[in-house]
Parts: structure tokens; C-alpha cells; sequence
């Protein structure tokens, strides 16, 4: 089944597109949502600053039962998917491509991973366990988060902007996007990418480096 995006999704899709394009850039984009507002200085003056949308704060149980937060990913960058452990279609493309990624960078301390599940009917943690244990990354810096249907729905969509849902008519019961989902240090969003696209997941092992070469300038 495909999905049918909304207007906003589909800006978003193109932005990030074009954006991962540009690999001259020394600096990443900060993609998603974004508002001014008056800030007060310290002498009494005000300016006009712009305020982007960040992960919020959450906590949902990990593989090995255990409540993780955003405590987890304090001065971290990550890359954040959406998957559930009985996809036969897109999920292990994607979860082969971030293993990659993972290899590549397994010796940073900077650097971590977050699947969420989308099955909470199924995906319980022991389930997840065995799930990465397989894939070959249990440890803390591959984490794999189970919650209920409203919260990892919520924040999928609200957050990082990933389109999830659960589809009676779907052959495996659930439908959503593809996104490897890079969040910076600030719990911002810096990059999308299609997680079966070879050529966007090369895009975002570009783009780590260039993310964390920002915290050293």
C-alpha cells in the first residue's frame, strides 16, 4: 500500500531531497517547523530570534526492559527510524543500510541509534531483544523503544515528522515511511533520508562528520 502524504510531508520530503543534495555545504540545514520570537537581552533591548522544533522530552521501554529518555542521547547525535520487527518489506533494506552506518561509526561516542517500533501490539521488549541480537547491535548505543500506539504515533508524526499508521487492509497490519531521521546535540532535526535509497543512506554517513565537525568550530 502507498501512502498518501499530506501537503506538509510532501514539502517536507522535497526539502530534504534537495537539501541532502547540496554536499558542498559546511553547514547541515535544520529542517521541520520553525517560529520567531521576541527575545529580552541583558540590557534591556529585544531582538527577533527564530525558535525550531525539537524532539521532545519521552520515555518508552528499551530491548532489554528498561525506560530510556532524552537523558540517553544528552550531547549525542542520533539517527531515529520507525520499523517493526515482522516487516518483510521495507524494514530489513533499512536496518541493513543503518547497520552500515553503524559499523562505520561504532567507535564514536557521539554518535547512537533509535528504532522505534510500530507494532505495540507484537514488538514487546523481549521481542525486541531477540530482534537485535540478531542484527547483530545490542548494546546502548543501538536502542530499540517500545511505548504505546499514541505516544511512538505522536511523536512519529508530530516530531520527526515520519508518516506511521496501523492498516487492517496492509498484508503485515501496519504501514510507514522509510526515514533515517538525523537529530543533532540540540534535539533538532538535520536530515532525512530513505533508508533503502543507496544513495541517500551514502548522503547521510556524508553528513555525521559534518554535524559533529559543528560542536568543534
Amino acid at each position: 500500500m502507498k501512502f498518501k502524504l499530506s501537503t506538509s510531508l510532501i514539502l517536507f520530503t522535497a526539502a530534504v531531497m534537495f537539501l541532502s543534495s547540496c554536499t558542498g555545504d559546511k553547514k547541515l540545514p535544520i529542517l521541520g517547523p520553525r517560529a520567531a520570537e521576541t527575545v529580552k537581552n541583558a540590557d534591556g533591548t529585544s531582538h527577533v530570534d527564530t525558535v525550531y522544533q525539537t524532539i521532545p522530552d519521552f520515555r518508552f521501554l528499551n530491548q532489554d526492559s528498561v525506560y530510556i529518555t532524552n537523558d540517553n542521547f544528552k550531547d549525542k547525535i542520533y539517527i531515529a527510524d520507525f520499523f517493526f520487527t515482522s516487516c518483510s518489506t521495507i524494514c530489513p533494506t533499512m536496518h541493513r543500510n543503518m547497520k552500515t552506518i553503524f559499523e562505520k561509526y561504532k567507535d564514536n561516542p557521539e554518535v547512537m541509534y533509535l528504532s522505534h517500533t510500530i507494532d505495540f501490539k507484537y514488538d514487546k521488549p523481549a521481542v525486541l531483544k531477540k530482534y537485535a541480537q540478531k542484527l547483530g547491535v545490542d548494546n546502548g548505543k543501538w536502542q530499540f523503544a517500545y511505548g504505546s500506539k499514541d505516544s511512538i504515533y505522536k511523536i512519529a508524526e508530530h516530531s520527526y515528522l515520519v508518516a506511521v499508521m496501523e492498516d487492517t487492509t496492509a498484508r503485515e497490519g501496519y504501514v510507514h515511511q522509510g526515514w533515517l531521521v538525523l537529530i543533532d546535540k540540540q534535539k533538532r532535526i538535520r536530515g532525512a533520508y530513505d533508508g533503502t535509497n543507496p544513495k541517500q543512506v551514502e548522503q547521510l554517513m556524508k553528513d555525521i562528520p559534518v554535524l559533529l565537525a559543528e560542536d568543534k568550530k
